[in-house]
């Protein structure tokens, strides 16, 4: 079966009576997780961008809290949990800016958390590859917010 395009879709739903889209919405809310993390972002969190992304700092903050200590190959795959977390919630909102301030946060915590990662090969390509991320960001944001960011951005480098 072919999924239809947006449009098509959005013409159907122009057409659809209000209590038919609401049932559409919560179906499609428990069909999937990712469905019902997006959707509750629209309703409750995408009013207050700074609080959903102070959150997410919080989360990121408790992810390094529970990393392991001393075994590298459960260090890095606890950081790459962390990294999926933080594309999936930069999925759901279209500030460049909330991406760019979770990413480097991440960068931040990963250099005062004491980690060792620029011995690791691994570590280290996965620190890179997010600097890399920040610096394409940074490009696509406003030229007055690109100054801050890129200083920020130097001190991680």
């Amino acid at each position: 079966m072919k999924a239809a395009s947006i449009s098509e879709l959005k013409q159907e739903l122009v057409t659809l009576p209000p209590k038919t889209v609401l049932e559409l919405c919560l179906k499609l809310a428990k069909f999937k997780k990712e469905n019902k993390e997006l959707l509750s972002y629209l309703l409750f969190e995408a009013h207050n961008e700074e609080g959903y992304v102070e959150e997410i700092k919080k989360e990121i903050n408790d992810g390094f809290w529970n990393l392991p200590r001393g075994n590298m190959y459960l260090i890095k795959k606890g950081l790459r949990k962390i990294l999926r977390s933080i594309a999936k919630y930069s999925k759901h909102t279209v500030k460049k800016e909330s991406e760019l301030e979770m990413l480097i946060h991440f960068c931040k915590n990963l250099h005062n958390s004491g980690i060792r990662f620029r011995t690791n090969k691994a570590l280290s390509n996965l620190y890179e590859m997010q600097l890399k991320k920040l610096n394409t960001l940074v490009e696509q944001v406003h030229e007055d917010l690109r100054f801050d960011y890129k200083k920020q951005l130097e001190e991680l480098g």
